[in-house]
């Protein structure tokens, strides 16, 4: 090889290097290694975007492991688009019960159908026409748009979110508008090449497994070299938040109602928290009322019903997201009369034992089993 043809090929080396960027190499790591390192998940087996998108939503603040047997469970139940738009409701959220939110459920239901009518049951491609649909926002339209059908959508949740906060090293609050709109922007940025699915993948394993909150394993991160957190020792400290407000404490009284042997069960109205699911008739209550005569009260107030022979039966409690809820039990039979109800959309007399078996939440079943009632539970 002359001296020429040698420093040409020398410079055109060293071009190729150069146009190798930053985001590049850290693009490639982060897809050497989830290809290398990625848990074997049911919903990482399949490109069907329904399959995809039942598990986005199912995935949506609540963990993976939590997730799986619903999923397996759903799509066994309701395999495609069709089925599942054409099912009914109760027998959706009944599958859905113990995951909670079940406000999912419900806009995958209505999504369901409006892409039966007007999508000939084919969910569309692009991020846009997705986020038409009810429930899906935009991280669900690019997880879909990016991991179905290969599309440079980006995305960001909770596990996105640390990573990119701590690679581009992020210290104002991650609440804020322009953090967001920082955050939105990098992922966008990491999006666009090839297999934008599994870069967006490689990013939330990234994020459940190695940049975890707290105690982030810097040691083993494919993509230290580039994380700015990492460099100034700050990376447990990131992302920073706003202070999180204490939960409102919320008492409350529910009652196994009897008449004739069966149980009365209320359903909630479909919008609003646990909506279109069932439960045990009662209600919310000051901090310090008790007893017998509140319950009949509440009850007299919400189903317009008397009551006698009331029991007390114990005392739960349960953490919502922004309120903790304890409630007082009791057991009572009721007076002759018709229901009105006042709160709710429908109602039901059942066999005690089968009360489980309708669309009930987790708190419902708690309050079932604490009952003796209803031992039946949920994967």
């Amino acid at each position: 090889m002359g001296p020429e043809v040698g420093g040409r090929a020398r410079r055109e080396s060293a071009r190729s290097r150069e146009q190798v960027t930053p985001r590049d190499a850290l693009r490639g790591a982060l897809l050497a290694w989830y290809r290398a390192e990625r848990r074997d998940l049911p919903w990482r087996r399949t490109r069907d975007p329904y399959a995809i998108w039942v598990s986005e939503t199912m995935l949506q603040q609540t963990r993976v492991e939590a997730v799986i047997p619903y999923y397996e469970r759903f799509l066994a139940r309701f395999p495609d688009v069709a089925a599942l738009a054409t099912a009914d409701l109760d027998d959706v959220l009944g599958l859905w019960a113990g995951l909670g939110y079940y406000s999912r459920a419900r806009n995958l239901k209505r999504a369901a159908e409006q892409v039966a009518s007007e999508h000939a049951g084919r969910l569309p491609e692009q991020t846009d026409a997705l986020q038409r649909l009810p429930g899906v926002g935009r991280y669900t339209a690019g997880a879909i748009a990016s991991i179905a059908f290969d599309r440079p959508a980006p995305i960001v949740d909770g596990n996105v979110a640390r990573v990119l906060a701590r690679i581009c090293g992020l210290r104002e609050p991650i609440e804020s508008a322009s953090v967001k709109a920082r955050l939105w922007t990098e992922a966008e940025r990491l999006a666009q090449g090839d297999a934008p699915g599994d870069l967006n993948q490689a990013l939330m394993e990234l994020g459940a497994r190695v940049c975890v909150p707290g105690a982030p394993r810097c040691d083993v991160c494919p993509v230290s070299r580039w994380c700015q957190a990492r460099a100034a020792g700050d990376a447990a400290d990131l992302p920073r938040r706003l202070p999180k407000r204490a939960p409102k404490l919320v008492h409350a009284v529910a009652a196994l109602v009897l008449r004739g042997g069966k149980a009365l069960a209320v359903q909630r109205p479909e919008h609003g928290l646990l909506g279109g699911m069932w439960e045990l008739p009662g209600g919310e209550v000051g901090a310090r009322e008790r007893g017998p005569a509140v319950l009949a009260r509440v009850l007299g107030e919400r189903t317009g019903l008397g009551v006698a022979r009331v029991e007390r039966a114990g005392a739960l409690e349960y953490a919502f997201t922004h309120r903790d809820l304890r409630i007082h039990l009791y057991r009572c039979e009721a007076a002759r009369g018709r229901v009105r109800l006042h709160g709710w959309d429908r109602h039901r007399w059942i066999a005690p034992g089968s009360l489980g078996r309708l669309p009930v939440g987790t708190v419902t079943r708690r309050a079932l089993a604490a009952l003796g009632v209803c031992a039946l539970r949920r994967g």
